[in-house]
């Protein structure tokens, strides 16, 4: 689908401002946007206008983005859904990429980012920048951690175990504000 007119996109993430800011940007690129802030709410949007694209976060409050793909793609299975997360893993992408999803991004992506993992932007050819510096080794840790404890389904004990560490130090670092790149 090349015809931005005609087509339609489906943004479903709990983050309200997000959802509005990405409308906002998308619509003003000539796309029809449904906006939705839980799994029920888009199905049923869907179920009455289907979308031809759809951005999904991967959680939405206490639900999993992953649970809405087959149910969108029964609306319409040529869809292009497209699973946004802020804890990426390669275990989570590929599961989403098994169950049908388009593609996967980490947040934060602008709209142009998105309609170019959609298969909608024009690529840009040359090179993506590389940082003025690498991320330090305590922003990996943090990271680590928020991924390693976003398998675990938010289970501190059992994110403990498996980074190897006692629960009440996991639970200070949790407590801590995420260090600047």
């Amino acid at each position: 689908m090349t015809d931005t007119a005609a087509a339609t996109i489906l943004l479903l993430d709990d983050d309200i401002t997000f959802v509005e800011v990405l409308a906002r940007a998308l619509r003003r690129r000539g796309y029809g946007v449904l906006q939705a802030h839980n799994i029920e709410s888009a199905l049923t949007q869907a179920a009455i206008a289907p979308p031809h694209y759809a951005v999904v976060d991967m959680k939405i409050s206490h639900e999993s983005g992953l649970d809405c793909i087959a149910p969108l793609l029964v609306i319409n299975p040529l869809m292009r859904i497209l699973i946004l997360t802020g804890y990426s893993s390669i275990a989570t992408a590929v599961a989403a990429i098994k169950i049908g999803a388009f593609d996967y991004g980490c947040k934060p992506l602008d709209a142009d980012e998105i309609l170019l993992k959609l298969g909608l932007g024009q690529a840009d050819n040359s090179a993506p920048p590389l940082p003025a510096e690498p991320l330090s080794v305590d922003r990996l840790a943090w990271e680590h951690i928020q991924r390693v404890l976003a398998e675990n389904t938010g289970n501190i004990s059992a994110t403990a175990r498996s980074l190897g560490m006692h629960r009440r130090t996991l639970q200070r670092k949790l407590l801590k504000r995420p260090v600047r790149q």
